[in-house]
């Protein structure tokens, strides 16, 4: 099996059919800002690549593998407060009835964690904020060792950015497959990406990514037995999450200007 998920073959060519559709929604809202890596579209008839829209992130939602494509936010220091972590994972009630609304507790008994795409973490301005995060939209299974290791290691250090005056745009998956838990309705993958955006904190933030613009991307095995490793070691280019994943992230940024900043690999 390539890396280049099998599953998205199908999801991107409904896209293709719903970019009539696509071009007639209403202006993207922050979270989505510089582009819609799959062509999501928010109908229930694509149950494959559905978009779903929240104050607190988007994501494209994936029916039958039960979690997220991608799920895509911004983070600034608006973000951040003394909100605690609600612990309360449920169902999302916001899918389509039509859908399978993955319970709060389908990962029990799974070894997996029930891993967060937008941290806990990142929404702590208020208490409404950061139960949001904890709805199963925008969680899939990951590995202890890779959630509680680099990925949450790189999830504190994206914070402290923030922190020192930056803000971020920020897209995270997984790719590729490692079999399902919850009786077959829910795909374990067998990477997770996130790919980001740093800026200095402004405004007209689209308008502002120019070929200087800072770029990280990661692919990390989504396994036990890494949980020391660094995030660091797990770089990569945008461009290859993009061969792995066949998404197209920062899509509303010109093409000129991603071409120049999606091939490198960070270093700092």
């Amino acid at each position: 099996m390539t890396r280049k998920s099998a599953w998205l073959s199908s999801m991107l060519f409904t896209s293709l059919l719903a970019a009539e559709v696509c071009s007639a929604q209403a202006s993207a809202p922050l979270q989505i800002t510089m582009g819609n890596p799959s062509g999501a579209v928010a109908n229930p008839t694509f149950t494959t690549n559905y978009l779903l829209s929240k104050p607190q992130f988007v994501t494209s939602h994936h029916n039958a593998n039960g979690i997220p494509n991608w799920v895509s936010w911004h983070l600034g220091t608006a973000d951040l407060g003394s909100a605690d972590r609600c612990d309360c994972f449920a169902a999302d009630t916001a899918l389509p009835a039509s859908f399978y609304r993955v319970p709060g507790t389908a990962y029990q008994g799974s070894g997996f964690d029930r891993g967060h795409m937008t941290p806990s973490a990142d929404r702590t301005s208020t208490a409404a904020n950061n139960r949001q995060t904890f709805l199963m939209t925008n969680i899939l299974p990951q590995a202890p060792d890779n959630n509680q290791g680099p990925w949450a290691q790189m999830e504190n250090y994206l914070r402290s950015l923030v922190s020192s005056g930056k803000e971020l745009y920020i897209i995270a998956g997984g790719d590729e497959s490692n079999g399902t838990i919850n009786g077959g309705r829910v795909r374990v993958p067998g990477f997770t990406f996130k790919v980001i955006m740093v800026l200095d904190a402004g405004d007209n933030d689209l308008a502002r990514v120019n070929a200087n613009t800072r770029l990280i991307a990661v692919s990390m095995p989504n396994r036990q037995g890494i949980r020391s490793n660094p995030w660091r070691m797990y770089r990569t280019s945008v461009d290859q999450v993009e061969i792995y994943t066949g998404m197209n992230f920062f899509s509303s940024v010109p093409a000129a200007v991603q071409n120049v900043i999606e091939a490198r690999v960070d270093n700092l």
